[in-house]
C-alpha cells in the first residue's frame, strides 16, 4: 500500500523546516561613526584615532558658535549655532589637525589609518 499526501500538505510540513535550517541574512555593518562634542571652548576629545572610511560628527554643545577648520583645507564647516552638527567622512589616511575659525585657540586632531593595508598621508 502506497501511502502520498496532497502536496499542499507536504509542502505546509517542510517549508518550516527550511525557513528553520537556512541561516539567517546578514545584518549590514555598523557604518563606522565617532562623535566629537563642542562644549567649553573645546572639543573634546581633543585627538582621536579612526580608521579611513569613519564619519566623523562634530556637535556644538556650547551655547555660542563655533567652527571645524582643517588647517589643510581638507574641511570646512558653516558656523555652527548650539546644537547644530557638522559631520566629514575620511577616506584617507593620515592627520588632520583643525581649529574653531572664531576662537583659533581650540584645537583637535583626527589621526586616520588604513581600513586594510597602508595609506598615504594627505
Amino acid at each position: 500500500m502506497k501511502l502520498t499526501l496532497p502536496r499542499a500538505a507536504l509542502a505546509a510540513a517542510v517549508l518550516p523546516l527550511l525557513l528553520w535550517a537556512a541561516p539567517a541574512a546578514a545584518e549590514p555593518a555598523a557604518a563606522n561613526t565617532m562623535d566629537v562634542k563642542i562644549d567649553n571652548f573645546t572639543f573634546a576629545p581633543q585627538r582621536i584615532t579612526v580608521k579611513a572610511g569613519t564619519t566623523v560628527t562634530w556637535t556644538n554643545e556650547d551655547d555660542i558658535p563655533h567652527t571645524v577648520v582643517a588647517n589643510q583645507k581638507a574641511f570646512k564647516s558653516k558656523v555652527l549655532d548650539t546644537d547644530d552638527k557638522y559631520t566629514f567622512t575620511f577616506t584617507t589616511a593620515g592627520t588632520y589637525d583643525y581649529f574653531c575659525s572664531l576662537h583659533p585657540h581650540m584645537t583637535g586632531t583626527v589621526v586616520v589609518e588604513p581600513a586594510t593595508g597602508g595609506g598615504a598621508a594627505p
